[in-house]
């Protein structure tokens, strides 16, 4: 099961990326019978983005009985691949597809957010002391040293203006657009930028207790937490997928033909709910990062 877990991972998005176009063109191949295959294009669709599902479901059912909207998916597909609905199960395939690769995107643009406020962590400060000044690495610095900030630098750690006048962008902390000025006894966070002169400030708060380390970590519990909302299909996966067979049963017995049945599943497939929540999710953190939020 790892190594299948790792031969699904090979190629990450650029891997989903090429598939979904290829799927994508064999279903339009597959609709306007553009292609003179011996098989139904829609077929290179239920390759490409179908068997990953229906894999993905199994190492879940095998590792951990994990019973996701994977699982759902994995018998539409099937059940409309035994009745030769070869279409119908690529166009499922793709669209599943499609909402997984809108998921790994979202959560490819919140790490890129975390790696924006760590480059912005200061890596080193000026320590005053008795004996001089001494550059050191902006870890050892310990609350009730003095430090120095020239003009272009960034702010080490957390502290009060003792001696100096100058002008700070904060907008990393405060999304301010223009730099706040500040003098003797003004408090300046770690992460922000001196714009103009010098100034001695004493740290009052170091390492993980500096403003850009707790707003580190905030963003990192908060994407690790989720909202409520996300997976939501996966966290009602089981009653769907009783629920759905018992229908698809029943139809199949009152009915007496497979084909509604089959319909039955198809239709419980909870593309809306996969694809919503990481359609929403992309176009909050596209619009906020284009207004200058992090």
């Amino acid at each position: 099961m790892e190594k299948l877990e790792a031969l699904l991972d090979w190629g990450g998005t650029r891997k989903d990326v090429a598939c979904l176009v290829l799927g994508g063109a064999a279903l339009l191949a597959s609709l306007f019978d553009w292609l003179p295959l011996p098989f139904d294009p829609a077929w290179i669709a239920i390759v490409l983005c179908g068997v990953p599902i229906v894999l993905e479901a199994v190492i879940g059912l095998v590792t951990a009985f994990d019973i996701k909207a994977d699982v759902l998916v994995s018998l539409a597909l099937i059940a409309s691949v035994c009745i030769g609905e070869d279409f119908a199960a690529g166009e499922v395939a793709f669209i599943m597809q499609l909402g997984g690769l809108l998921e790994d995107l979202t959560v490819a643009k919140a790490r890129a957010g975390i790696e924006k406020l760590v480059h912005l962590t200061p890596r080193t400060a000026r320590v005053l002391s008795p004996a001089g000044e001494k550059v050191v690495p902006a870890e050892e610095v310990q609350v009730g040293d003095l430090l120095q900030v020239r003009p272009g630098e960034t702010v080490p750690v957390d502290g009060i203006i003792t001696s100096g006048q100058t002008s700070i962008n904060q907008a990393v902390m405060t999304g301010e657009s223009l730099p706040v000025d500040k003098g003797v006894g003004d408090q300046v966070s770690s992460g922000t930028v001196n714009q103009f002169g010098a100034f001695d400030m004493r740290a009052t708060r170091v390492g993980q207790d500096s403003a850009i380390q707790r707003m580190i970590r905030l963003v990192q519990s908060a994407d690790a937490g989720k909202a409520k909302i996300v997976r939501l299909a996966d966290r009602w996966a089981t009653w769907i997928v009783v629920i759905a067979l018992t229908a698809a049963a029943l139809t199949w017995l009152i009915s007496g033909e497979i084909i509604r049945a089959v319909t039955i599943l198809v239709v419980f497939c909870p593309c809306a709910l996969v694809l919503a929540t990481p359609t929403a999710i992309m176009a909050a953190i596209g619009n906020a990062t284009r207004h200058g939020f992090l």
